[in-house]
């Protein structure tokens, strides 16, 4: 009776404290709330047992798996799993399969084995396992540990015999453990990568109700740096995926995992679905018609790293279809009323699916987990909306773009506009019926805050999180491209990072490419600027300069963070130098003293760590240092080179590759003596 107390004076807490005018906070989450909802498990235990179709014979698939017995024998647990070199990975994922299995058939059976089972593995994985490792770490704390969080999720709502002890414990484990490896994605990597990555911090998210943590993995689906991006791993609106040229396996992975970072957001009441007009849907009928024996159009491509140039569509694979098409024919055809020819064929030609083999790197079991009858679209009106969440801000001087993921059954939308953090919060906008808008009532240089509300017949929704963004740099900022650009480039601010989108070779020859921020430097100075990682090009350079003009030629100076060539595409040597052209049309030198980059900059040949860079102007001496934590500083090389004396000083960046952009991010920047 005290428990039950307790816990309904934290729900009037948190109710109070989401509600309180001038707080920008999304609302709680709903438990259990990533592939299985309270709703789906009592389907499933009642289907089950009046033995209805097609759920009763993906039930007898199910029960026929050695990871769905509560007698099933635990192969972990290990202080250490990795992959590649491999250590533990099929033990940890048949653990995870598991445990998830377990959860399932307790609440179908309502038999407690089950229940211990689930619980038995995942605290035994949860108080030992302390590390992950390998070049593949990321695809290893992605994939199995997905059905881990899961599997804790329901027993945690689900059962009242695992201890709060132990369910602290595994929260800690997922934060401290497995969110480390995956919480900056894999940006470096083909798309399924970040998929991966994106599904279980998510799930984290929800497990640890942890708002910050759930979007950030929100976020990187619809405007990640990497492959894995929506936009950027379904390619276009004829649905052709970034690994279509590489292989169907793959290709299926990466789209299935997207898929169940949907059905997540689902559950938390926002349409990830149906994102950039249902683009997933495209994607999967692609996939599907291809590998039914149809063809497709194919348009050549290279991805956002420059490593994966494809010129035709990929026939390794085709016709061995995964376990992933119930979810998307289910969502799609039976929730929202739309047509999906192709998924539908696959998934009536698995059904009843089976296990999403190889390992863990689906859930599988489609037919028993999704299957249901058409539900009536009125029903997805029936309550407020959520808030809008993963709002993205684009700017210049005379406008603010926003967009934003709509939540499921909101109709309008509400602009809101303040001028410092947490409001007070101005109506720009009202009746907004797309989940996008363009303010175009700024001023040049001003930062604003911006929420939105969602609204349906049932009422209004409380704000989002709040995103910041300036209108164009702020004065004295400037910025442009550089030299002759094939995609052009852009340069915000959110209030603490400047945001550079930039494509272009850099600075290694007599004409230079890149994206530019700067302002003008009286006489001698430094400028200070800490790097974010990740890149998603490994050819990418970038870092501070100082320059006499924003001639393509211009004498200029530069400490630059770029990848020394190893004979390894996947894992160039990050180094720091300083680079110089002292007179016009002159070649770029690079000094002989520079800075390899190592942990915790560099791992695996990948930079996924923090580097601070600063370059000094004392008359004629340029010196540049390096640091990793903006404490401890290590030069980087000093030459001597005469400069007018009011050039230019800012960050440069470029991806690398011509027809290619990168995102990058500068935060903690500061200029001395600057105009």
């Amino acid at each position: 009776m005290l428990k039950m107390r307790i816990k309904y004076f934290i729900v009037i807490c948190l109710f109070i404290t989401c509600n309180l005018p001038g707080i920008i906070n999304a609302q709680s989450f709903v438990h259990p709330g990533l592939l299985h909802s309270k709703e789906d498990l009592e389907r499933m235990k009642k289907a089950v047992a009046n033995q209805e179709e097609p759920i009763f014979s993906g039930y007898k698939i199910f029960i026929q798996n050695p990871a769905s017995q509560s007698n099933y024998k635990i192969q972990g647990p290990m202080a250490m799993v990795g992959r590649n070199p491999t250590v533990g990975q099929s033990t940890y994922d048949s653990d995870a399969n598991a445990a998830h299995q377990n959860a399932i058939m307790w609440n179908i059976t309502g038999d407690s084995a089950y229940a211990k089972k689930a619980i038995e593995i995942i605290n035994a994985w949860s108080s030992t396992l302390k590390s992950i490792t390998g070049r593949d770490a990321v695809l290893m704390a992605g994939l199995g540990p997905f059905k881990m969080v899961n599997a804790a999720e329901i027993m945690r709502y689900t059962y009242n015999g695992w201890s709060e002890k132990d369910i602290r414990q595994t929260e800690q484990h997922f934060k401290d453990v497995i969110y480390p490896v995956i919480k900056d994605f894999a940006p470096f990597a083909n798309g399924n990568w970040d998929a991966a990555a994106i599904q279980t911090v998510m799930a984290i998210g929800v497990f640890c109700n942890d708002r910050s943590i759930f979007d950030r993995a929100l976020n990187y689906y619809v405007n990640g740096q990497g492959d894995g991006r929506l936009t950027w791993y379904v390619i276009n609106e004829a649905g052709q995926i970034q690994e279509s040229g590489r292989d169907q396996q793959h290709t299926q992975l990466g789209i299935g995992l997207l898929s169940e970072s949907c059905e997540i957001a689902w559950h938390q009441g926002l349409n990830l679905y149906g994102y950039a007009d249902n683009r997933l849907l495209k994607g999967f009928e692609y996939v599907a018609k291809f590998n039914l024996g149809n063809e497709v159009p194919f348009t050549e491509t290279l991805d956002r790293t420059g490593k994966y140039h494809h010129t035709i569509i990929s026939q390794q694979g085709r016709g061995s279809l995964r376990a992933v098409y119930e979810q998307i024919y289910y969502h799609y055809v039976n929730r929202m009323g739309m047509s999906a020819p192709f998924t539908q064929q696959a998934a009536e030609k698995l059904r009843p699916e089976g296990p999403g083999k190889p390992g863990a790197d689906h859930p599988g079991y489609g037919t028993l987990y999704y299957s249901k009858p058409v539900q009536s679209k009125s029903t997805l009106y029936n309550h407020i909306p959520v808030p809008p969440a993963g709002i993205i801000a684009t700017a210049s001087s005379k406008e603010i773009n926003l967009s934003w993921i709509e939540p499921v059954g909101a109709t309008e939308y509400t602009v809101k506009r303040a001028f410092k953090h947490g409001g007070p919060f101005v109506e720009v906008a009202k009746n907004v019926i797309k989940n996008y808008y363009n303010d175009q009532q700024v001023t040049p240089g001003i930062q604003y805050y911006y929420t939105v509300s969602a609204t349906n017949a049932k009422g209004e929704s409380s704000n989002a999180i709040e995103k910041s963004i300036t209108a164009g740099l702020p004065s004295p900022w400037d910025h442009q491209d550089i030299g002759n650009m094939k995609v052009a480039g852009s340069a915000d601010f959110n209030g603490s990072s400047f945001l550079m989108q930039a494509s272009g070779m850099g600075i290694d020859s007599t004409k230079d490419e890149f994206q530019y921020v700067y302002r003008t430097l009286k006489g001698d100075g430094e400028i200070t600027a800490r790097f974010i990682p990740q890149p998603g090009s490994q050819f990418s350079r970038m870092g501070l300069m100082i320059r006499e003009t924003i001639n393509e030629s211009s004498p200029c100076i530069a400490l630059q963070i770029f990848p020394g060539k190893t004979g390894q595409i996947e894992a160039p040597a990050w180094q720091v130098k300083l680079l110089t052209r002292e007179h016009i049309n002159d070649k770029i030198v690079l000094s002989p003293m520079g800075f390899p980059l190592t942990e915790p900059a560099v791992t695996w040949g990948r930079l996924t760590g923090y580097v601070w860079l600063r370059l000094q102007r004392k008359g004629n001496t340029i010196t540049g240092f390096t640091s990793y934590d903006g404490l401890k500083w290590m030069a980087s090389g000093t030459v001597t080179f005469s400069l007018n004396k009011t050039p230019l000083v800012g960050i440069s960046a470029a991806s690398g590759i011509k027809t290619i952009s990168s995102v990058f991010q500068f935060d903690h920047v500061s200029i001395t003596n600057a105009l």
